[in-house]
């Protein structure tokens, strides 16, 4: 008999971000995350201590789902980031780093929870409404009649990864790539509501990335295919390729024991049975004249001989990752999940296929009428480049998806932390009296939790500084610069920086630089910061309005959720 032990009472930790252990994870995460940030970040090898894969990369998404954190503070913070992260792709590095920020600044403050809660939530609307504004300094609009936005959006992400170890014709090369991909999957017509397709990742590792191709329609996986045969295909009479797309087991053994039991006849084999109701398929698919089958389990070998045998080519083990873009490329059709019944309608269509060989892969190339799916052949030297390289093309695509429905970018480098923070000190020093009376605080306390508020900002631009370079705010625009490290002393700062870190201003007048200070913070502007009037980059460095709006907003609730934890009960069982 096993020994019973007595069951141990629950752990109560009251206050818990009055705790050494919980301020020093909240620091070690915190530093962590600021040394992955920008195209400068330094990369993290990642790996679980008994085998395994290893990750090495600086992407928060990657970051946060290999890191094993006990914490339930931080647990709170990382659940909270990487649902940001699954629903826009971008700025969870921002996010991260910004809440960490909040709570650092805001728990050292004398002020209670409750009315830093309701200070900050405040500041966040300021900074919500400034970022909507058509007089916003940080807000780029984008115009779908040009690219020029576009590249700069796909450029920042490309290169904001280090650990693709792209050099700038390869940049170049993707960004091309994909924003042609995207515009693939844009429809050409729309009738009610436009419905954007879908880029299929093609996987070559080892090979360069300036060899990454696209195409339009979708590429199939089919080692089977045997190279310099011609393809012969059935048509139809207007010499379209019939096609039937099924998700369900071809296999003959699709009878499972575990659905209940079945009644045989004595003498009668169910496997002979299957296999026979399989060729009737197959012959009913023969006169309706499909030409291609494509099944995403198993297909019985007898059934696939039967349709070579009849000018059908036939695919399985497809995968359920392919079913959705096939459904769409050939026709909206849903797959076909029985082979007891065969309707003349659940057949897609083709308008041709051929044979593409890449890398000693072959693949079938399905070339529909009308496509909304592309298909990128993505390439990179190694393994791990080529992991970091996939999850960034594939955060690109959304984030073009997320600017077509709200055509905005906010401006990157740090530039809109800073200039947002400069905002905020303006705003926050000539506010009506009502105001702190409507929050229920003091003016001393507001101003208080604004200042924690910007310099949390701040240590988010501050974040792209890894090699000790200083970092300057304007105060005309609010914008950040970055001094290179190891400059002589000058008396103008104009002899050492040539522009801003979004590349929207340059030196060309005094804009009466000052250091973007640690603690105290950057000093207030003497006026609202103004909308750069010459813009001197062909490119600029840009952000996800939407990922990055709700990045802001996600980082201070999580922060403020965090800061009203007054008690943590933790089962020890």
């Amino acid at each position: 008999m096993s020994r019973l032990e007595a069951k141990k009472p629950p752990l109560f930790i009251s206050e818990p971000l009055t705790r050494d252990v919980v301020s020093q994870s909240l620091s070690l995460l915190s530093g962590i995350l600021k040394s992955s940030y920008g195209p400068a970040g330094r990369l993290k090898q990642l790996h679980n201590g008994v085998g395994g894969c290893v990750c090495t990369t600086s992407q928060s998404s990657a970051l946060l789902g290999h890191l094993s954190i006990s914490q339930p503070v931080l647990r709170v913070l990382t659940a909270s980031v990487q649902n940001h992260v699954s629903r826009f792709s971008d700025c969870g590095l921002f996010t991260a780093i910004l809440c960490c920020g909040f709570i650092e600044n805001f728990r050292s403050l004398n002020v209670a929870p409750f009315t830093v809660i309701k200070i900050s939530k405040h500041l966040l609307s300021l900074c919500m409404d400034h970022l909507k504004s058509e007089a916003c300094g940080c807000r780029v609009s984008v115009d779908f009649s040009s690219v020029e936005i576009l590249v700069c959006l796909v450029r920042t992400i490309l290169t904001s990864k280090p650990a693709c170890m792209l050099n700038k014709t390869e940049v170049d090369h993707l960004t091309s790539l994909v924003l042609k991909a995207f515009i693939f999957t844009v429809p050409c017509h729309v009738e009610t509501t436009a419905v954007l397709g879908k880029c299929v990742i093609i996987p070559v590792k080892g090979r360069r990335v300036v060899d990454s191709t696209v195409l339009p329609g979708l590429l199939m996986e089919a080692p089977e295919i045997k190279m310099g045969k011609p393809l012969a295909v059935k048509r139809t009479g207007s010499n379209m390729i019939k096609i039937a797309l099924f998700s369900v087991s071809m296999s003959g053994d699709s009878f499972n024991p575990e659905e209940g039991t079945i009644a045989v006849h004595h003498g009668v084999s169910l496997e002979v049975s299957e296999l026979n109701q399989l060729l009737n398929v197959g012959k009913q698919l023969v006169k309706d004249e499909v030409g291609l089958v494509v099944c995403q389990k198993v297909m019985h070998p007898s059934l696939k001989q039967y349709l070579k045998e009849n000018g059908v080519m036939a695919v399985d083990r497809a995968g359920l990752s392919l079913m959705e873009p096939l459904g769409r490329v050939t026709g909206n059709r849903p797959a076909i999940a029985s082979i007891h019944s065969l309707s003349p309608v659940c057949y897609g269509s083709l308008k041709d296929l051929c044979i593409e060989s890449f890398a000693s892969k072959h693949f079938l190339h399905l070339i529909p009428e009308d496509t909304v799916i592309c298909s990128l052949i993505l390439c990179n030297r190694s393994e791990t480049a080529w992991d970091e390289l996939n999850r960034v093309c594939e955060t690109a695509e959304h984030v073009l998806q997320l600017t077509v429905k709200e055509p905005l970018a906010l401006l990157g480098g740090g530039c809109t932390e800073t200039h947002l923070a400069s905002y905020i000190r303006h705003k926050s020093s000539s506010l009506p009296a009502s105001t702190f009376k409507d929050l229920g605080c003091s003016q001393t306390q507001y101003q208080l939790v604004a200042d924690g508020f910007c310099r949390a900002l701040e240590s988010v631009a501050r974040s792209l500084r890894h090699d000790g370079e200083e970092i300057l705010t304007d105060m005309v625009y609010g914008h950040c610069w970055f001094v290179p490290s190891g400059s002589p002393c000058v008396s103008k700062w104009s002899d050492l920086v040539s522009k801003c870190g979004c590349g929207m201003n340059g030196n060309t007048e005094d804009l009466s630089w000052s250091f973007l200070q640690g603690q105290s913070g950057s000093p207030v502007t003497q006026s609202c910061p103004k909308e750069p009037s010459v813009k001197v980059a062909d490119l600029l460095t840009l952000d996800c309005f939407a990922a990055k709006c709700s990045g802001l907003q996600v980082a201070l609730e999580t922060a403020n959720l965090i800061l009203d934890l007054s008690c943590i009960i933790e089962d020890q069982n």
